[in-house]
């Protein structure tokens, strides 16, 4: 069997249960050591006592396996228990050459009633976390490029959703946050590709313990026989080879991928552009260009962000 991570180590943060237990697995499977991290709160809501069995079981699991593994319990979303992640890894390993970023909680209310703790909590945790591991790391990597004179060798995979691509009107926290995640994402990769570090930001769509009520529905049932679509496994590869020397010239990238499929996403590019022909606009030229644009388009009371960016139930 190939073992492209091998000789590799790598941080999963989230990666007691879930989206992220399966992406340790895979890197392990794939020849890395890997540091599980997670805060072991048993609800999604962040709430709960932490504890360290949820990193522990992911670890004795890639033991089992014949693979490499550490827990770590720590709070990615605060600063200094990032640092010590971080440090964790290269303490264990020697260095730190892969980090996926995809700890996460959910704290779901329409905008009107979200407060501000709902929101302060899931950007804390999403953003920050994502903010905090990726600036040690890159310090990390940084550091080592000075010292050897070179690029090393360093991949970055952060965790988005399409919440943020077609919009989730019980989760502005949520969809703020993985919105931010992918300008961090960019900024990132044109921040550390002298150093020989890739940072690319996946939106993964899949059934755990955070969306089970998203996928409850009709047409999201899981099949009587066969590997579910929503299954977290159908992500991991994509995570493992992003991780690799393969996906060297993949930076800056964001991939959506479930169910055997991965679709590579623009940038944002302009529709239609319009031009004054005075000196600036008026209230007035603007009605007249801009109203008919948007004649087809339907009212804001039935506006459904997903059917308008076509992202269909599969």
């Amino acid at each position: 069997m190939s073992l492209p991570l091998q000789g590799r180590s790598a941080i999963v943060t989230g990666a007691g249960r879930g989206l992220g237990r399966v992406e340790a697995l895979e890197l392990a499977r794939l020849g890395a050591a890997v540091v599980v991290n997670d805060f072991g709160q048993p609800g999604r809501d962040g709430s709960g006592a932490a504890g360290a069995g949820p990193a522990e079981d992911v670890v004795a699991e890639i033991r089992r396996a014949g693979g490499r593994a550490l827990a770590h319990t720590g709070d990615v979303a605060d600063f200094e228990q990032a640092r010590g992640l971080v440090a964790a890894a290269v303490d264990a390993f020697g260095k730190l050459d892969i980090l996926v970023n995809n700890a996460g909680i959910l704290r779901d209310r329409m905008v009107f009633s979200m407060s501000e703790e709902e929101w302060d909590s899931v950007l804390r945790v999403h953003l920050k976390g994502h903010f905090n591991t990726t600036r040690f790391a890159a310090a990390h990597w940084r550091e080592r490029s000075k010292a050897a004179g070179a690029p090393v060798y360093g991949r970055i995979v952060n965790t988005s959703s399409e919440a943020f691509l077609a919009g989730s009107a019980g989760q502005p926290n949520y969809a703020a946050a993985k919105g931010g995640i992918v300008g961090l994402t960019t900024s990132t990769a044109l921040a550390l590709a002298k150093y020989g570090v890739t940072a690319n930001v996946i939106c993964p769509r899949a059934r755990t313990r955070m969306t089970e009520d998203v996928f409850s529905g009709a047409g999201f049932e899981p099949p009587a026989e066969g590997l579910d679509p929503l299954a977290p496994e159908h992500v991991a590869p994509l995570v493992g080879y992003l991780a690799s020397p393969a996906a060297a010239r993949i930076n800056g990238q964001l991939l959506v991928v479930h169910g055997g499929m991965v679709a590579v996403v623009e940038r944002p590019r302009v529709q239609v552009q319009f031009d004054s022909k005075q000196d600036t606009f008026s209230y007035d030229e603007l009605d007249a260009l801009l109203t008919p644009h948007y004649a087809d388009r339907p009212p804001a009371e039935t506006f459904a962000a997903a059917e308008v960016l076509g992202l269909r139930r599969r």
